[in-house]
Parts: C-alpha cells; structure tokens; sequence
C-alpha cells in the first residue's frame, strides 16, 4: 500500500469510526451474536491475492460489527470504564503510523522522552511526589508481577543472581485484600512464589483489608519460620471500590521490611480530582503503585503506568544489557527495556499525549465529577426503594446492589439476581456485570462511559426496577 491509497482508505475508516461513536447509542450494548458466528463466516484460509478495499469494509459491517460489544455505548454499565476518547485515538493512530520501536533511548529518542514526560505530568495531576518514576506498561496485571518481582529480589538480595527461589531457606510470604484482583494471584504464581504461600486478608464491613487481621498473618508467618515479603493493597477493588487504609498498612510493612504494591487501576484516575485523595492518603509510604488512564480517564487501551521509589532498583531486577543494544548514550538517559518484561515497547505515550492536550485536565476532571455524581444519585435511588439493597460505600462511580425480594434467600436469591441482571444484558437496552461478594450474587452497576447523561441512569434504574420485580 502506498501513502496516496493509505491516505483515501483512511479518510473512509476515519469517516467509519467517526459514524460509529454518532451511532452508537442507538445500538444493542452487548452482542447477540452466538458462540462461532464470527469465525464461521470467514474464510478458512488466507487470501493469496489483495483484495480490494471496499471488499474489507463490506466484511468489516457484515461480520465483524454485528460481533462487538460495544464499550463505548452510554449505557454500557458493565466491569470498569474503558474510555477511548477520540481524542487518544488519534494519538492511538499516529503510534501505529510513525511504527516506532523502543528497544533503547537511541532507537527512538522521542518515544522515550515523551514517555517520561507523560509518567511526570500524570504524577503531578494525581498529586504524587517527586519521588516516583514511571514507566507505561500494557496492563495492571504486568504492573503487578513487576512489583512482586522487585519485592521477591530485595528479600532474597537479588536471588535470581544465584539460585533464585529455590536456593532460599525460608519460604516467601505474600499478603493481598480478600477482595483483590486475580491478577495479584496471578502475579504471584508467575513469580515463583506459589499459591500456598498467598495470604487472602479477611475485610471489613466496608470490603477494605483488615490491618489487624495482616498484623496477625504476619507474625504467624514469622513465628512458623516463614519470611514475609510484601503486601497488596487496593484502592478501589474490582467488585465494590473498596479502600484499603493505606498509613496502617505502610506502617505494618516498614515495622518489618515488606515491599508495599498499591495496585489502583481505575481508582488511580479520580486522584486528578483533589477531593478523592483521600482515598490514597499513605501512598508515599508505598514502594510502587500502579493506575491505568485506560480504565475511566480516557486513554486508548492499553495504557498502564508503573510508578516505582527506586528505580534503580527495578531496573537492577529488570535489566538486560546484550552488546547490540550497547551506545554512546546508555549513561545519559533511560533505557525503559530496563523497567519491564518486554524488550521492545510501542510509543504509548502518544495516545495519553494527545488525550491531555486536546482534552485538557479540566475537561476530564469534569467528566469524572459528573460520573461520580450519576453514581451517588443512582446509590440515593436505592437506598430509598423498597426491596433494594445497596453494599458498598459508594466513593467513585460504582454501585452495588441487589434486589431482596421478602422471603427470597440463599440460592433462590441467587438465581433470581442472575435472572434479572441476565435478562438485562439480553435485551441489548444496557450491560451490567453479575458478581459475587461474601458468596452471594450481586449486581454491579459501573458508571463512567463518555456519553452517559442522567436519563441513561434513570433509564437504567427503570429498567432494573421492571425486570427484577418480572
């Protein structure tokens, strides 16, 4: 393809998306396709000749557009936000297009610098201070097993050097919120820690990690010959938005030398509001945090910053250092293949640079504002019908709830909570996500798309109302 027949199809796709946002609304949220449609109507081998364009986009609203779920749609109330404003699209658009490759400072002077620039100005907008250094990862998951691997090396004093876990005397404990993501889990099997040695903390009435309950867990550990290496903690968990108080949990591991992994993905984005700083008040005493501006701010997915205290440290765990990679600069500048997994690394940094410069910072703030004000009208809703039950505080843009109809319980409960939310998601009028908190379902009811006004929530809360009182 050559840059004038890139530039006519482009202008088609542009048009295409563009049409796409207008229409949206007017969609099914969730797809109606069956399992297999998809693949079923492409053709089971490459094609050997090109094709033309118009060919592609006939396929493209045919096959591929009746199988999306549609993020985007205003009464899309499902998992988290998934902001892709179009604004980070483009940013999103010019990385592909310039197809840099980040292998070291040299390979792309400017997808570096730009990068720690981006990771400087998102610190400053959340209020963080000048002791973090950031790094764009893909994904909090990533960001996760990072830090663990950095808590894993500065116990055992750089172990992987050596004979790494398995040379070690003591087993290596770690210690997460009951309510934490599956990816800390993850984390810590793909670390080599082993699930056996995975502290589930029981939480309170709020769904926040009981510090009383990780002092415990502690000193059993101790007191059994183990050697406690870090903690998680969440601000903002995946069922309920729950806070767990970061100062006593900063304090508990500095009494006894642990690495402190605040993981804040989504959370991480309200802390450009002022207000809601609150909610991280201990962060510094963190040794790494991670936030993803792809959950809620609105960057293209994927975009996941790593924020660290001693980036030496990470990259002494990280680094890699063969002889073609070697130049003339590497004293100079940042080499961020050091402060990840992969070597190679796309320039993300674009889509979060266009997204803050033609957004601006007062505009997203606005956003978030207006999100977590549908979400405290939705929760007043709730609490004041008859038969509904609201279970999380709500600090940000989510709210909890179930319908408790008298004499229904257990798993008759169950089923019917599944009932109306499943018929719901069905109907393709909006899309909530079921899940379970302390063994029962629950609905979650997740506010922050883009073009979400209040008669999209009201609609919502009618429709909840009529399909859980069927």
């Amino acid at each position: 393809m050559q840059p004038d027949e890139f530039r006519r199809i482009g202008h088609a796709l542009i048009d295409w998306v563009a049409a796409y946002r207008e229409g949206v609304a007017g969609l099914p949220v969730w797809s109606q396709v069956t399992p297999g449609a998809i693949r079923s109507a492409l053709p089971a081998e490459a094609p050997e000749l090109p094709e033309p364009f118009e060919a592609v986009l006939a396929d493209l609203e045919r096959i591929i557009a009746p199988g999306l779920s549609h993020w985007q749609h205003p009464r899309f109330f499902g998992y988290f936000p998934a902001n892709a404003a179009l604004a980070s699209v483009l940013g999103d658009l010019v990385s592909s297009g310039l197809g840099q490759l980040g292998l070291n400072w040299q390979s792309s002077p400017a997808l570096t610098e730009l990068e720690e620039q981006m990771a400087g100005w998102m610190r400053q907008l959340c209020g963080l201070s000048e002791a973090w250094c950031g790094v764009i990862q893909d994904t909090a998951s990533t960001s996760t097993l990072v830090a663990l691997l950095c808590a894993r090396e500065r116990s055992t004093s750089y172990g992987q050097a050596r004979g790494g876990l398995q040379a070690e005397e003591l087993p290596l404990t770690l210690y997460c919120s009951a309510q934490s993501h599956s990816s800390v889990e993850k984390a810590t099997l793909l670390a080599g820690f082993g699930r056996a040695n995975l502290r589930a903390i029981a939480t309170d009435a709020d769904h926040a990690m009981r510090t009383d309950m990780l002092a415990e867990a502690v000193a059993a550990d101790l007191a059994a010959g183990r050697r406690p290496c870090a903690v998680v903690a969440t601000v903002g968990t995946t069922a309920t938005t729950a806070v767990d108080p970061l100062e006593p949990i900063a304090a508990i591991c500095r009494e006894h030398g642990l690495w402190l992994h605040v993981d804040t993905a989504m959370a991480g984005s309200a802390m450009i509001l002022p207000e809601c700083r609150w909610m991280w008040a201990g962060i510094e005493g963190a040794d790494s945090l991670v936030l993803n501006p792809h959950k809620w701010l609105g960057a293209v997915f994927d975009c996941s910053i790593f924020y660290v205290r001693d980036a030496q440290h990470l990259i002494t765990v990280m680094s890699t250092n063969p002889s073609y990679l070697q130049t003339a600069a590497d004293s100079a500048v940042t080499n961020y293949r050091d402060w990840g997994i992969p070597l190679g690394r796309r320039f993300r940094a674009l889509k979060l640079w266009f997204l803050l410069r033609l957004e601006g910072a007062a505009a997203l703030r606005a956003r978030l504002r207006r999100d977590m004000a549908l979400a405290r009208w939705l929760a007043s809703e709730v609490d004041a019908a008859a038969g509904w039950v609201r279970l999380n505080p709500v600090h940000l843009q989510t709210v909890c709830v179930r319908h408790e109809p008298q004499g229904l319980e257990g798993e008759e409960l169950d089923r019917h909570t599944l009932g109306w939310v499943g018929r719901i998601n069905a109907s393709g009028a909006a899309y909530l996500t079921p899940a379970l908190l302390d063994g029962r379902w629950m609905c979650r009811v997740s506010i922050g798309a883009e073009t979400t006004a209040q008669a999209d929530v009201e609609a919502l809360w009618a429709l909840m109302r009529e399909e859980a009182n069927r």
